[in-house]
């Protein structure tokens, strides 16, 4: 995975790429002393709903600089209290304040509690309730490196295979038992449940008591992609923030600074990063998956073209050899990529959202994307990610994609 030289530094809200609307509005809420007890950040994949969680879950608990506010002059040092949560010196700091800083900086704070998706690996005890300590060594590792991250990411952390990651009962009872606990530096403390979507019916309804009835002196910040697939009753018990896609701009910048590509291409990576630092960081990595499905879609269109049937059922064993997820991300890819050519055809570089290389396949493929097909090439991939998510059969499911591509390639 792709680091954005965060590692070995608390994670301030200066380092949050993009998203001073949405960092403002959090601070106004600690500034007015109307923080509600739980906070939903909603958002696409990339927007950075986790950096901004993670900074201010640092500024809650003590770390006061990089707030980038400072130029308006609403970092100023104020009394420690209730309502203004912990508010620490910026000069000059205290043992106490430097050693707050110090477990942030690992993101080791005791006050701090995450929580996230697992698995449960081969030859684990059925007895065990998974909870996400299990895994604390590799999400501690993937945090440092970067705050910007994806579950396909983290599925590969976990060495995940074709498991999907969950958030189980054990997790909600070992969440209740730590936030009982009284602060250990006094102050707030602070849950980050990442992907709450994730949590079965029953950590859903155990959340959902600990929502109705917080623990004293407690913010839960829930990081979300798919809120409606949370209960209503969640829901409507969280002060929701929708988290918009990155400015162009602010990823430009972010890729001048952070990686010090020139701005020519930092602003064509941007653009095709369509508000994701996730997509910026991968069009940066040669070998990055990307690639790979660009590849795959490539193939699939010129097997499909030249009626290639014992080609199409070797490239349909290959993909289903992929794990379900990636699947699912590379007809997503491909759905993209119909899109773009349809626009392509109207030679207005401006609405278009390709990388170089995508580009230069797009010149000659995609004046075979039209009107008369463009609408079921769409629908088709859409039925091939539903029938994977249902756990049909992979081989089956991409042949028949493949089969089906021959007819609609050819139609005008």
């Amino acid at each position: 995975m792709q680091s954005d030289n965060v590692r070995a530094r608390t994670m301030k809200f200066s380092e949050v790429i993009g998203q001073e609307t949405a960092r403002d509005r959090l601070l106004q809420m600690v500034d007015d002393g109307h923080l509600p007890h739980a906070v939903m950040l909603c958002g696409p994949q990339g927007c950075g709903k986790m950096a901004l969680a993670m900074a201010f879950a640092s500024y809650m608990l003590g770390e006061r600089r990089g707030t980038g506010r400072q130029e308006q002059g609403k970092d100023t040092p104020q009394e420690a209290g209730p309502d203004n949560f912990m508010m620490m010196p910026v000069a000059a700091p205290k043992p106490s304040t430097a050693n707050i800083e110090a477990m942030l900086d690992k993101m080791e704070h005791p006050d701090l509690h995450f929580t996230y998706p697992v698995i449960r690996p081969t030859g684990t005890s059925s007895e065990h309730k998974m909870v996400s300590s299990d895994f604390a060594r590799q999400w501690n590792e993937m945090i440092l490196e970067s705050p910007y991250f994806t579950i396909d990411q983290w599925l590969e952390r976990m060495d995940a295979a074709n498991q999907q990651a969950q958030i189980g009962a054990g997790e909600s009872d070992e969440l209740t038992r730590k936030l009982s606990l009284k602060s250990s530096q006094g102050g707030y403390k602070v849950s980050i449940i990442w992907l709450p979507e994730r949590m079965n019916q029953e950590c859903s309804n155990k959340i959902l008591k600990l929502l109705e009835e917080p623990p004293a002196k407690t913010v839960f910040i829930m990081v979300s992609e798919e809120p409606e697939r949370l209960l209503e009753t969640i829901r409507s018990r969280t002060q929701r923030i929708d988290i918009k896609r990155i400015d162009n701009d602010a990823i430009e910048e972010a890729l001048v600074e952070k990686r010090g590509i020139d701005r020519d291409n930092a602003h064509r990576i941007a653009r095709a990063a369509n508000g994701s630092w996730d997509k910026a960081l991968e069009a940066l990595d040669s070998n990055n998956e990307r690639h790979l499905f660009l590849e795959m879609f490539i193939q699939l269109m010129r097997k499909a073209y030249t009626r290639d049937v014992k080609e199409m059922k070797h490239w349909s064993e290959e993909t289903a050899s992929y794990g379900r997820e990636r699947q699912k991300r590379m007809l997503t890819y491909f759905g993209h990529m119909i899109r773009e050519n349809f626009i392509f055809n109207f030679r207005k570089p401006e609405l278009n959202y390709m990388t170089e290389e995508e580009e230069q396949f797009s010149r000659n493929f995609a004046k075979y994307i039209n009107e008369a097909n463009v609408i079921e090439i769409s629908e088709l991939l859409a039925r091939a990610q539903r029938d994977i998510a249902q756990n049909a059969n992979a081989k089956i499911v991409f042949y028949d994609l493949a089969l089906q591509m021959i007819v609609l390639l050819i139609k005008k």
